[in-house]
C-alpha cells in the first residue's frame, strides 16, 4: 500500500505518477525507460507513466504522487491507500505497427486505439506515432471508423428536435468570426444551434476566445441544454464539455507536432458535432494560397470525404467552398473580432461588410435546412432577421443566459504599420498576418492583435496606415515588431512585397 499525494503539475494531457527511488512498495533501481503502471483503489484503474524522484520533500518512500490530470481522474482524496501494478502495453499498439507497415485497419482496431487513448493508456509519443502512421493514408471507410470511435459513448440528445444545426469553419483565415453572427440569426429564427467552439489552436483567436469577450463560454452539458431550450442558441467551449474526450487528446498532440491531415480534420470535426447531437451541419471550407486549404482540388476531396462520412453517420452536411484569400473583417484577435461582430449585429455603418455578407450567406444555408423554406430564401430571411434587430436581441439573450463577461481592455502598446508607397492593396498574406498577431500575444491575451485598416482592393497613399498592432506586454510587442519589419504581409501595386 502507498499513500496518495497530489503534485500540482500539469503535463498537457498525460497522466504522470511519481515515486521515491527508495519506494517501500516497488523496486525502481532497474528502471531505464518510461514505465506504465496501473493505479488501483478508485472506482476503476487509472493508467499513468512512472517518474522516479530522489527528493523526499516531493515524494516520500511511502507515497505515490500524481500530477493534476491523473489525480482528478482517480478521484480519491490525498492520503488514500492505493496500490500499483505494472501495466502491459495496450494491445492496440500492434495495430499502429500494422498501419506503419501500410495496412488498412478495421473498425474494431480504430475503436481499440481510441479507447486506449481515452483511458490514458497511450503516451503523447504513442498518439504521435498513430497520427503519423494514419496521416500517410486512410481509406474513406477508415475515416468513417475513426470518426465513429472518436464520437464515444457520451453524446448529447435534444429531446424531440428533428433538426439540430451547427456551423463549422475549417479555419486558416484571420478574423472570420461568422459563427457568433450566424448563431444569433439562427437562434432568432428558431432552429436549435448548440455551437461547440474551440479556443485558439494555431490562430490568434478561436470562436470560443472571441465569444469569451462577450460571455462565459465554459459551461457544461446541463447549462448548454438549458440555454438552448430557453434561447435556441448557445456558444460553448468544446473543452468544457465532456464529449469526444479522446479527440481532445489527439488534437492536442496534433497541434504540438504541427501535423494537419485532411483525414484527421474530417474525423475530428464530425466527431465533435455528432457527439453534440447535431443533425444538420454547414461546413465552411475557405480556400486560398495562404489558408489551411490551399487549392480547390484539395477542398473538393475533403468535401467529398466529409459528405461520405456524414451520409454513413446520418448527419446532413452542406459543405461550402469559400474565398479564403484574405482576412475576413477588420479585427484579428479576440477583442477586435468581438468588436466587429457586434458592429454587424448592431447594423453599424462602419461594420465590416465582408464579415456581414459571409455571415448572411452561411446563415441562409443553415436556415434552408428548414423544409418550410425554399432554396434561395435563406439569405433573404437571414438578412431580415439581422436588419430588424432580432439577431441582436437573440445574442443579447444568449450572453445574459451564459453570463456576461467582464470587458477586457485592448492592448495599450500600439504601432501603426504604414505604407511607404502609394498604390492599391493587391493581396494580404493570411499566414503572415496570423503569425504577427500570434507574436503580438493574441493567442494568450484577448486584447492583443491587429486592427486592419486596409483590405484588398483599397487605395493606399504613402504614409497611410495599413494596420495597427496591439500588444499587452513589451516582450510580445518587440517580437511582433521584429516580424513586421521583415515583411508586413501586404502586397501593394508597384511593389511585389512590402
Amino acid at each position: 500500500m502507498l499513500n496518495l499525494k497530489h503534485l500540482e503539475i500539469t503535463s498537457f494531457n498525460e497522466n504522470l505518477a511519481y515515486i521515491h527511488r527508495d519506494c517501500t512498495a516497488y523496486k525502481v533501481d532497474d528502471i531505464q525507460t518510461l514505465t506504465k503502471i496501473e493505479i488501483h483503489g478508485g472506482v476503476r484503474p487509472v493508467f499513468a507513466f512512472l517518474q522516479v524522484v530522489d527528493d523526499e520533500r516531493l515524494v516520500k518512500p511511502t507515497e505515490l504522487a500524481l500530477n493534476t490530470e491523473a489525480f482528478e481522474m482517480l478521484n480519491l482524496p490525498e492520503g488514500a491507500n492505493i496500490t500499483i501494478t505494472l501495466s502491459s502495453p495496450p494491445p492496440s499498439l500492434a495495430s499502429i505497427k500494422r498501419k506503419i507497415a501500410g495496412n488498412i485497419l478495421s473498425s474494431g482496431e480504430y475503436s481499440a486505439i481510441v479507447n486506449d487513448i481515452a483511458s490514458k493508456r497511450y503516451s503523447n509519443m504513442d498518439i504521435a506515432s498513430f497520427l503519423v502512421a494514419s496521416g500517410s493514408f486512410m481509406t474513406a471507410p477508415e475515416v468513417l471508423a475513426f470518426t465513429e470511435a472518436l464520437v464515444g459513448e457520451n453524446t448529447m440528445h435534444w429531446d424531440n428536435e428533428s433538426i439540430v444545426v451547427d456551423h463549422h469553419c475549417l479555419g486558416g483565415v484571420p478574423g472570420n468570426k461568422t459563427d457568433i453572427i450566424i448563431t444569433a440569426i439562427v437562434a432568432a429564427y428558431g432552429l436549435p444551434m448548440p455551437k461547440t467552439a474551440s479556443r485558439s489552436l494555431t490562430s490568434c483567436a478561436g470562436v470560443a476566445d472571441t465569444m469569451a469577450v462577450l460571455a462565459n463560454v465554459d459551461l457544461d452539458e446541463a447549462d448548454m441544454r438549458r440555454i438552448i431550450k430557453e434561447n435556441r442558441g448557445a456558444i460553448v467551449s468544446y473543452e468544457s464539455l465532456s464529449i469526444a474526450s479522446a479527440n481532445k487528446l489527439v488534437s492536442a498532440v496534433e497541434r504540438h507536432i504541427g501535423l494537419t491531415q485532411l483525414h484527421h480534420i474530417a474525423a475530428s470535426v464530425l466527431a465533435i458535432k455528432l457527439a453534440a447531437g447535431v443533425t444538420h451541419l454547414v461546413l465552411d471550407i475557405p480556400v486560398g494560397p495562404n489558408s489551411r486549404i490551399k487549392r480547390t482540388g484539395e477542398a473538393m476531396r475533403l468535401r467529398k470525404l466529409i459528405e461520405y462520412v456524414g451520409d454513413m453517420l446520418s448527419i446532413e452536411i452542406d459543405a461550402v467552398i469559400t474565398d479564403g484569400s484574405e482576412p475576413i473583417g477588420n479585427g484579428v484577435g479576440a477583442v477586435l473580432e468581438a468588436r466587429d461582430v457586434m458592429k454587424v449585429l448592431r447594423n453599424k455603418e462602419d461594420a465590416p461588410q465582408d464579415l456581414r455578407e459571409k455571415s448572411l450567406f452561411l446563415a441562409g444555408r443553415i436556415l434552408e435546412f428548414d423544409p418550410k423554406l425554399r432554396g434561395g430564401q435563406g439569405y433573404h430571411v437571414a438578412k431580415e432577421i439581422l436588419t430588424s434587430g432580432r439577431a441582436l436581441e437573440a445574442i443579447n439573450k444568449i450572453i445574459h443566459a451564459q453570463g456576461k463577461a467582464p470587458q477586457p481592455q485592448l492592448g495599450h502598446l500600439t504601432r501603426d504599420i504604414v505604407s511607404n508607397i502609394s498604390g492599391v492593396v493587391e493581396s494580404i498574406d493570411n499566414e503572415r498576418i496570423n503569425k504577427i498577431g500570434v507574436l503580438a500575444g493574441a493567442a494568450q491575451y484577448p486584447g492583443a492583435g491587429l486592427d486592419l485598416l486596409k483590405k484588398v482592393g483599397d487605395r493606399v497613399e504613402q504614409g497611410e496606415t495599413l494596420y495597427r498592432v496591439h500588444s499587452v506586454n513589451s516582450t510580445d510587442f518587440a517580437f511582433a515588431n521584429s516580424m513586421v519589419d521583415g515583411y508586413t504581409g501586404y502586397e501593394i501595386s508597384g511593389r511585389t512585397k512590402y
